[in-house]
């Protein structure tokens, strides 16, 4: 069995749904060395969030964008935790509520998602600056 693993810093992005695929792709390019095998993409931070979903249409995620900000206000005078500004606590919800890693199989030395899947960072911050990834893969 093989593994591998890679840190990648994303540069900072506006809020909102964004593909990254290629960049996670070329952060790790001993994938083409697993025949079958599992790739698992973790964000180290609580307030952005992975998903997979559709790659081809930017309107959804524009449309991820809209309900994830109607579900979990801003400005919501019973939370607590909001030194760090009106969007801070929303993007912790949000991040909680999709999650902090994706995993996807590896078949061929290649992703095997779907024809119309992508890896999505989730930004949900206004300013939420460079975000960390590790990208673990494993297999024969």
């Amino acid at each position: 069995m093989k593994i591998y693993q890679q840190a990648l810093t994303l540069r900072e992005r506006r809020r909102g749904f964004h593909i990254i695929t290629d960049e996670v792709e070329d952060a790790l390019p001993q994938l083409d060395e697993i025949n079958i095998g599992i790739c698992q993409v973790f964000i180290q931070h609580t307030s952005a969030s992975l998903t997979i979903n559709e790659n081809a249409d930017p309107t959804v995620r524009m449309d991820f964008e809209m309900f994830f900000n109607k579900t979990v206000k801003e400005n919501d005078p019973d939370y607590e935790h909001d030194y760090e500004g009106s969007d801070d606590m929303p993007a912790h919800l949000k991040s909680a509520l999709l999650g902090s890693s994706v995993t996807i199989p590896i078949r061929n030395g290649r992703l095997a998602l779907g024809t119309w899947q992508g890896i999505y960072l989730c930004e949900h911050r206004n300013r939420g600056g460079q975000r960390r990834l590790i990208i673990t893969a494993w297999g024969e």
